[in-house]
């Protein structure tokens, strides 16, 4: 039997032919799928949030600002830098 995954973000909408749950594991996924699914014609479609707060259609730019919020660490651009960061997050030193 197949362990769980668990994922922060639900995305929930409802069409004709009957209802979608979709589980997205970062906000900027979450909001890119519920705006296709309102694009696709579904209605009633939800977000809910890792902390349990359940975001209606109207209510996505909440979310968006707080995403746009999140600072990304930046490394050093020095050219001449002694160590260099590898695709794969292991450190190692330029020789």
């Amino acid at each position: 039997m197949a362990r769980p995954i668990r994922v922060p973000y639900l995305v929930t909408g409802a069409n004709e032919y009957g209802c979608a749950n979709h589980g997205r594991g970062s906000a900027t996924l979450a909001l890119r799928l519920a705006r296709k699914l309102l694009g696709d014609g579904y209605m009633d479609v939800r977000v809910c949030t890792p902390r349990g707060r359940v975001l209606q259609s109207d209510e996505l730019d909440e979310l968006k600002l707080k995403t746009n919020l999140k600072k990304r660490p930046t490394w050093p651009r020095d050219s001449n830098a002694a160590i260099a960061r590898p695709r794969n997050g292991k450190r190692r030193t330029r020789r």
